[in-house]
C-alpha cells in the first residue's frame, strides 16, 4: 500500500500541470496527499476494522473534506443516502490496492475489490478497473513474472497492455476513466527497471498524474519493493491519523 501513497503524493502536483518528461524532482516541496490516498486508507481502515465501505468512504469525506474528490464523489459523500452513481472514473481503481494484500486467493481478490467499487463505481468499467488493479498488485505481490501478469490482466480483463510508455506518451491526454488509466498504470509498471522508474513513466505520460502514480506505484510497489527513503518521505506528508491507520495495515499484513 506505500507504493500507491507515494505514487499520488509524487504525482500530485502534475495533475493539473501534466508534463512529459521523466526528468523531475521526485518529491517537490509542494507534494501532498489528496484523495487518492485518503481514500486508499479508508479502504484500509476497512479490511483493518470491519464496517462497510460506503460508510468509511464517507467518514474520511468529512474528515478531509478538501483532498481534491470529484464532483460526483462529493455529491455522492454528501448526500442523505448516497446511492452508487453508475461511475467508470478511475477512483475505484485508485483506492482498491489494499485488497491484494489481506486475500490470499485472487478471486477472493477480485470479489473484495467489486465490493469496494461497487457503492459508488458500479459501471462495469468502473469495477472491471478496480478488479484488475488489485489483480495486477496481487500478482505482483507474489513475484509472477511481469509476462505472467500481462497475461493474466489482458486475458482477464481484456485491456491491451502491448504499448511502452515511449509509444502511450506523445498521444495521451488527461483521462480520469478506468478505462483510460487502468492499462497506461498497469504498462508503466511492466516497462520500468525499478520502482522509482515506474512512478516517472506513469507521471510522465501527462495524464492524471496523481491516479497514474497511485496505481503503478502499488504494483510496483508490491512487485520491487520501496526504497526506505521514498517511504519514509510520503509517510512523512501525513497526517498522525493517516499514518497510524497505515502502519496498523502494514504491520498486520506484512507489506
Amino acid at each position: 500500500m506505500f507504493g500507491a501513497l507515494a505514487g499520488d503524493i509524487i504525482g500530485s502536483i502534475y495533475e493539473h500541470s501534466p508534463i512529459k518528461t521523466k526528468a523531475f524532482p521526485l518529491f517537490d516541496e509542494r507534494c501532498r496527499f489528496t484523495d487518492d490516498t485518503v481514500l486508499t486508507i479508508a479502504v484500509a481502515d476497512v479490511l483493518l476494522n470491519g464496517g462497510r465501505y460506503r460508510d468509511e468512504f464517507r467518514h474520511y469525506y468529512r474528515r478531509y473534506p478538501g483532498a481534491g474528490y470529484g464532483g460526483m464523489f462529493h455529491r455522492w459523500a454528501r448526500s442523505a443516502n448516497p446511492q452508487p452513481y453508475n461511475s467508470f472514473g478511475n477512483g475505484s481503481a485508485m483506492r482498491v490496492s489494499p485488497v491484494a494484500f489481506v486475500f490470499d486467493e485472487i478471486e477472493r481478490v477480485r470479489q473484495e475489490a467489486a465490493r469496494s467499487a461497487e457503492v459508488t463505481h458500479n459501471h462495469p468499467e468502473g469495477m472491471r478497473g478496480a478488479e484488475a488493479t488489485a489483480s495486477a498488485v496481487f500478482l505482483a505481490s507474489l513475484h509472477m513474472s511481469k509476462e505472467e501478469i500481462r497475461r493474466y490482466i489482458e486475458g482477464e480483463f481484456g485491456y491491451d497492455l502491448s504499448a511502452t510508455p515511449d509509444e502511450i506518451r506523445p498521444h495521451y491526454g488527461f483521462d480520469v476513466t478506468c478505462q483510460g488509466t487502468v492499462p497506461a498504470a498497469i504498462s508503466s509498471f511492466l516497462h520500468a527497471d525499478d520502482f522509482e522508474d515506474a512512478v516517472r513513466n506513469a507521471i510522465s505520460l501527462g495524464g492524471d498524474s496523481d491516479t497514474l502514480a497511485c496505481i503503478t506505484g502499488a504494483v510496483a510497489g508490491a512487485y520491487y519493493g520501496i526504497p526506505p527513503s521514498i517511504k519514509e518521505a510520503a509517510l512523512s506528508r501525513l497526517d498522525e491519523h493517516l499514518q497510524s491507520v497505515t502502519k496498523q495495515f502494514a504491520d498486520r499484513f506484512h507489506c
